[in-house]
């Protein structure tokens, strides 16, 4: 199975490629339902491709906000930089404008996007009709009726989010980011309002007697994020062959840690114990199955706020030599640390132990603590640039 790996940059797109992404999905500056992920210039989806295909690896962009006449103008100009990019496949929600892509550009192959909401074998034989090559089914399938799905479609691609944020409304179609504050969730621009902390009163005690869920406060729209790393085998017998990690928002260290625990799964990894604790590593919310296995609307519900048991604490920027290792600095570390590696070789979870940082001087210091310092420390292990460095809460 394809591991799917999302990059809202140029940086999370090699981090993802480095801990062992099959494929990555981002998008432009047009058309995509992340408008504020940082997103690739037409000149960095040419760049992201090159170095994709460079690897062997395959790269999918997002056209799939629910498109207006106005997106119409200049797409043709945008169509042709994906042509001519090479980009592997582009992800669409909008019928019209999937049918315009086969017509005007029938080299593009088209995977039609989770917002499409499909649910059923005829929806998913209409697009193969269209000269789809892919779906992203709707989230709220179990995997009975993806394997049916499958069975009665064996001409196209099933492709399922597997881990990540869930939004809590019917295939990510939601208003309230609109109704609150006047940006449009299906046009790229959600403040995912879902998240955030609200407070409950009943009516006519006002001034009193909040309510709360837990000691956090009250988080009645939100959800718990997806996790499937146990079930990877029972994906694959209902046909998907394409894991989809949900994160273009997210940083680096999160698409890092994800990406290595699935990769490791997949390639056989024996200790699933690792891999959860992995998965608890970077900033989440409780984890459910989500729809797979039965209709558990009321285990979907999350009531807190995210939490890690780890830090993202630097970037190696050099692979080591003679000794020493050339970081970036993410979060504040200092001498007598001890650091532990995230690495996709046999590096990972290895030790360090800070005896020694220099700046960009070469001067000796004891505290690592200017936003994004390059710094090298001492390092007995052959880290390689890509590596990450994390302090354990």
């Amino acid at each position: 199975m394809e591991l799917l790996a999302p990059a809202g940059n140029i940086e999370k797109l090699k981090t993802a490629v480095h801990f062992g992404a099959d494929g990555v999905y981002f998008a432009g500056k047009t058309m995509g339902l992340r408008a504020f992920a940082g997103n690739f210039s037409d000149k960095e989806i040419f760049e992201a491709m090159g170095y994709l295909h460079e690897r062997g690896k395959v790269g999918y962009v997002t056209l799939n906000i629910v498109a207006r006449d106005s997106d119409f103008e200049g797409i043709d100009e945008y169509l042709k930089v994906l042509e001519d990019a090479k980009v592997d496949g582009v992800i669409v929600s909008d019928l019209g404008l999937i049918c315009y892509i086969r017509k005007k550009f029938p080299s593009l192959n088209v995977h039609v996007s989770t917002q499409a909401n499909i649910n059923n074998s005829q929806t998913v034989k209409m697009y193969c009709d269209l000269g789809a090559v892919r779906v992203v089914l709707a989230r709220e399938l179990d995997l009975d009726e993806i394997k049916k799905i499958h069975q009665n479609n064996k001409d196209i691609e099933i492709e399922a989010f597997v881990h990540g944020a869930m939004c809590i409304s019917y295939s990510g179609r939601c208003l309230l980011s609109n109704y609150l504050t006047g940006r449009d969730s299906n046009r790229g621009a959600c403040v995912q309002a879902c998240r955030w902390k609200y407070f409950i009163r009943e009516e006519s005690r006002d001034d009193e007697y909040e309510i709360e869920e837990d000691e956090r406060g009250t988080y009645i729209l939100n959800s718990k994020d997806m996790c499937l790393i146990d079930h990877l085998d029972k994906l694959r017998d209902a046909g998907i062959v394409s894991l989809k990690i949900e994160g273009r928002m997210k940083s680096d260290y999160y698409v890092a840690s994800v990406i290595n625990a699935y990769r490791r799964a997949l390639d056989g990894f024996a200790n699933f114990d690792i891999l959860h604790d992995e998965l608890e590593k970077t900033s989440h919310r409780r984890y459910t199955t989500g729809f797979y296995f039965g209709d558990n609307n009321k285990e979907y519900l999350e009531s807190s706020m995210p939490v890690q048991t780890s830090v993202f604490v630097a970037k190696v920027v050099e692979d080591e030599k003679d000794g020493f290792v050339k970081v970036e600095m993410r979060n504040r570390f200092k001498v007598g640390d001890e650091l532990e590696i995230l690495s996709p070789d046999d590096n990972f979870l290895k030790t360090i132990k800070v005896s020694s940082i220099r700046n960009h001087l070469g001067e000796e210091i004891d505290d690592a603590k200017r936003v994004q310092e390059i710094v090298e420390i001492n390092c007995p292990y052959h880290l390689k640039k890509g590596d990450i460095l994390r302090q354990n809460n």
